[in-house]
């Protein structure tokens, strides 16, 4: 991406790059150039995200997940993504920032920055992996967790190779939030079971009543 263009080919090789070869992709990813294409980048994730949480409430798919990108209904939840996903996107760069100045890495907030509108591509695939949540509420449960895991791993390498972070402090900062992580699933996982047996009891007494 040259200085004042945004190149949206090499956005999606980026993304690509970002999902199956983080390490790579990280330790090459260019640290400067100013905060548009970071923001440009993390508002595209934004606004797909909110396309595919559209597209399922005008196709009346049952879409639920965990965190804020669950439940999307209609137009107002589309614009509240993509204003939360500008938001998001420095609130993850003061996070990351403060996590690297733990982990003796690269304090430049652009860098930073940077790193946070990278991690942002799981938003989409969140969106259309909650799919699997109306089909069956426990599948989109685990399918869920394994993506959030994933996101970590992302994380893990965008510290490392990216803001060259200590690898052995790195290790143990997402060792700490698999494990937050894996609790504040097991109690959304209460949750969703009660939710599943509202709906359960609901299409119950649907059928009961047309007898």
């Amino acid at each position: 991406m040259n200085s004042g263009t945004f190149d949206f080919n090499l956005f999606l090789k980026e993304s690509k790059e970002t999902l199956v070869n983080p390490k790579s992709y990280f330790s090459s990813m260019k640290g400067s150039g100013g905060f548009t294409e970071p923001l440009i980048k993390g508002l595209i994730y934004g606004i797909t995200t909110g396309i595919i949480y559209l597209i399922f409430y005008f196709l009346k798919i049952q879409t639920l997940g965990l965190g804020y990108m669950g439940n999307a209904v209609g137009f107002g939840e589309f614009f509240r993504i993509v204003i939360s996903s500008v938001i998001g996107l420095f609130i993850g760069a003061v996070i990351l920032l403060i996590i690297s100045s733990i982990c003796k890495g690269n304090t430049d907030f652009e860098l930073n920055t940077r790193v946070s509108a990278s991690l942002m591509v799981v938003m989409p695939i969140y969106a259309l992996l909650s799919i699997f949540m109306g089909i069956y509420i426990y599948l989109g449960f685990v399918i869920s967790l394994i993506l959030f895991i994933y996101m970590l791993w992302l994380l893990y390498n965008g510290l490392c190779e990216g803001l060259k972070c200590k690898k052995e402090s790195a290790r143990i900062v997402c060792y700490v939030l698999i494990a937050l992580v894996v609790i504040f699933s097991l109690l959304e996982l209460r949750n969703i079971a009660k939710i599943d047996r509202f709906n359960r009891d609901t299409k119950r007494f649907f059928r009961e009543s047309k007898k």
